[in-house]
């Protein structure tokens, strides 16, 4: 863990903020997002803002700006295009697209649904377009869109930052190393990943 750090922190703090901004800006204009999530950049952003190598405050506004914008751009797309502009995506992207969730989520919430689908990396892709197909309002969209962009940004970067500070802590005060913490998130991982296996087991079974 620390060599990865290491090599993170060693990027030049520009090409680290132009990673922050870019992955969220192509999550939905270009469906990135269903391939590499864009909170990947946004916490390693975090954790180089701990490290000490750029302001914390520029990781939120960079990710906040490229969360905005790129959800900007599908909402435009699904306006002009609809969700046709979904069959571009890899075979194996659809695959992942939920977008009855999504028609159901702008349909019952409206503006809401943009700030809540931000959540989601799948509803983050698709939730934009959807609502710009739907013929939601561009007012409308647009302050649900900065709304959601501001609080996603800000939490995903703290996250970061704290996750580092915790990662810090516990090798430094509690003995605790690399492997043992390496461990623990796999754990974490797989029970995760069993809990959502369930779910969707029990969801087919009640349908």
């Amino acid at each position: 863990m620390d060599r990865v750090l290491t090599v993170i922190a060693a990027l030049p703090p520009v090409v680290v903020l132009v990673l922050v901004f870019a992955l969220p800006a192509l999550e939905s204009s270009t469906l990135l997002g269903l391939v590499v999530p864009g909170e990947t950049a946004v916490l390693v952003g975090g954790v180089v803002a701990h490290e000490g190598h750029l302001p914390l405050s520029a990781v939120v506004a960079a990710a906040a700006a490229g969360a905005c914008l790129g959800d900007q751009v599908g909402y435009l797309l699904g306006r002009r295009y609809g969700p046709a502009v979904l069959s571009r995506a890899p075979a194996a992207a659809r695959r992942r697209l939920d977008l009855d969730r999504a028609r159901r989520l702008v349909a019952e919430r409206g503006a809401a649904a943009v700030v809540v689908g931000r959540w989601v990396a799948v509803l983050r892709v698709v939730v934009p377009l959807t609502a710009g197909a739907s013929g939601m309002r561009r007012t409308t969209f647009g302050w649900a869109n900065v709304t959601g962009g501001l609080l996603w940004a800000a939490a995903v970067s703290v996250l970061g930052y704290l996750g580092a500070a915790s990662y810090r802590y516990l090798e430094r005060e509690l003995g605790i190393g690399t492997e043992a913490l390496l461990g623990l998130v796999v754990l974490g991982g797989l029970l995760a990943l069993a809990r959502r296996r369930r779910r969707r087991r029990q969801n087919r079974v009640d349908q």
